[in-house]
């Protein structure tokens, strides 16, 4: 048996959209199941993301802690953002972010996972990257607002993560999905091993 995912897609009767917001909506489907019920299924449509886990020279991961309302914590978390622009290449959407939220750039790029983070309610796609060689970038800083105004910043040793992961001290689904797959990556024959940068992504197509 080969242990990977494969696509499906099951008969959709009837479906419609009953909230649309300003990057996100709701959709609800009316499914056929293999015994031939149909049921309703509600998940909300995303237009996928991407996170950077930037690491610097001593081993340290670039964070930054920000506001998450739905959950009400300030969360350490890795730069990430979202896919505004369809069909966008994950790989200048990364390289955008990792400027706008830590006024960083980074000349080695490597694809270190893709997730989906919750399959079973909402149809988000994330690649996370690797980001090597990091430098400040060039330019003005970019101006955030709302919760990003109050964004801190810190880079920690990724053993201390690996510790504040497993004790149940770190939260956010990029950064403990990132942090662990660097250390299995470099369990495994190393980070260089890893997917380029522009490797293809099924979850959400891009041009090159």
């Amino acid at each position: 048996m080969t242990i990977k995912d494969t696509p499906e897609e099951w008969e959709i009767r009837a479906t419609e959209t009953p909230f649309v917001g300003n990057k996100t909506s709701v959709r609800t489907d009316d499914v056929v199941m293999p015994d031939g019920s149909v049921v309703r299924r509600d998940y909300q449509v995303h237009p996928g993301s991407v996170a950077v886990l930037a690491l610097d020279a001593e081993d340290r991961v670039l964070l930054i802690k920000q506001y998450r309302h739905p959950v009400r914590q300030k969360l350490w978390e890795i730069p990430a953002g979202l896919l505004d622009i369809p069909g966008e290449n994950p790989l200048h959407a990364a390289q955008r972010e990792l400027y706008e939220e830590a006024h960083v750039k980074a000349e080695d790029w490597r694809v270190l996972t893709d997730v989906y983070t919750t399959p079973g309610g909402c149809d988000e796609a994330v690649r996370i990257f690797l980001a090597r060689h990091l430098s400040e970038a060039d330019g003005d800083r970019f101006e955030v607002e709302d919760e990003e105004a109050d964004m801190e910043h810190a880079r920690v040793p990724v053993d201390e993560l690996v510790r504040a992961v497993l004790a149940g001290e770190l939260h956010n689904n990029c950064l403990v999905v990132g942090v662990l797959s660097l250390v299995a990556a470099r369990a495994s024959g190393g980070v260089d091993g890893l997917r380029p940068a522009e490797a293809a992504w099924p979850a959400r197509p891009f041009e090159e």
